[in-house]
C-alpha cells in the first residue's frame, strides 16, 4: 500500500521558529502522498495540541507524546497511562523539589503551579495552562513535563523503571511510563498498521529524536540539530527555517 514512511518530529524540524510549517514543505508532504508515501508526525506533543498541523498537511497518522499516545490514518492503536500510585510518586517528589508538572492527556493538560519557566514554555507552544493540582486524580495521563534545568539525574535515578524521562528542552523534562518512546511508538504504528517491511525514513533535531533515528531504516537530521543527533544521521540536511524538509526528502528521491 505504500512505498515508504517518514516520520517528522515537530519543533525545530517540521516547524519553523514561529511553530508553522513552510509552505514548502506542506506542498512536499503533498506531492509525497500522491506517490504512496506515508507521512507520520512523530512529537513529545500531544493530539490536542497538533490540531491545526494535521489540518494544514492532511497527516492523520501520529507518535504523540514521545510515543504515549499512536495514531494510524485517524484511528488510534495504543494509549499509555501511568498509573495513579506513580503519579502520586512523581507529584509528591516533584513538591519536595519546588518542581511544576504539567499532566497531559489526549483530550488536554493542567498545571500543578506555575513559575517563569512554565509561562515561558507555554508561551512558545501558544497555549494557555490551566493550574489545577488535583486533575491528575481524575484523569488518564499519558505522559508529564517536568520543569527543571539541572535535575536530570535525581528525576531518572528516583523513578528508574517506572517513568523513562528525557530533557525536552532547558526549561523541562519529558516523561514517560517506562519503555515507551518515539522508538517504541514507531514499533506499535508499523506493527499494528501491518507495515513492516516498508523502508523508513526520519527527520529529527533533538535528544528525544535519538531513539526514533535508531528505529528507521534512514535517519536525517536538521542542520540546526543537536550533534549527537547529526552524529546519527545518514544524511544532515538543511535547517528547519531554509527548507530542510524539501532538501532531505529530495536527497532520497522521495519528491522530485
Amino acid at each position: 500500500m505504500y512505498h515508504a514512511i517518514v516520520f517528522f518530529d515537530l519543533d525545530s524540524t517540521l516547524f519553523d521558529d514561529h511553530k508553522n510549517v513552510l509552505p514548502a514543505s506542506i506542498a512536499a508532504i503533498h506531492e509525497m502522498q500522491q506517490h504512496h508515501i506515508l507521512p507520520v508526525i512523530a512529537t513529545g506533543r500531544n493530539i490536542f495540541e497538533i490540531q491545526y498541523v494535521l489540518d494544514a498537511t492532511g497527516i492523520n497518522s501520529v507518535v504523540g507524546a514521545n510515543g504515549s499516545y499512536v495514531q494510524f490514518e485517524g484511528q488510534r492503536l495504543m494509549a499509555a497511562v501511568i498509573d495513579q500510585a506513580t503519579l502520586a510518586s512523581i507529584t509528591a517528589f516533584a513538591k519536595d523539589q519546588g518542581d511544576p508538572l504539567a499532566y497531559y492527556n489526549n483530550a488536554g493538560f493542567r498545571l500543578s503551579k506555575a513559575n517563569a519557566d512554565t509561562t515561558e514554555n507555554f508561551q512558545l507552544l501558544r497555549l494557555n495552562p490551566v493550574v489545577d493540582a488535583q486533575w491528575y486524580q481524575q484523569e488518564d495521563i499519558n505522559f508529564i513535563n517536568v520543569f527543571n534545568r539541572d535535575k536530570d539525574h535525581a528525576y531518572q535515578t528516583q523513578f528508574a523503571g517506572q517513568l523513562d524521562l528525557v530533557r525536552n528542552n532547558p526549561r523541562c523534562l519529558d516523561t514517560m511510563v517506562h519503555g515507551v518512546s518515539k522508538q517504541s511508538g514507531i514499533q506499535h504504528l508499523i506493527t499494528k498498521a501491518g507495515l513492516q517491511g516498508v523502508k523508513t525514513y526520519a527527520f529529527g533535531d533533538g535528544y528525544n529524536d535519538l531513539q526514533m533515528f535508531d528505529e528507521v531504516d534512514i535517519p536525517i537530521a536538521m542542520g540546526n540539530g543537536v550533534p549527537e543527533a547529526k552524529a546519527k544521521a545518514a544524511y544532515v540536511t538543511t535547517t528547519n527555517t531554509t527548507d530542510g524538509i524539501v532538501h532531505g526528502l529530495r536527497h532520497f528521491g522521495l519528491i522530485e
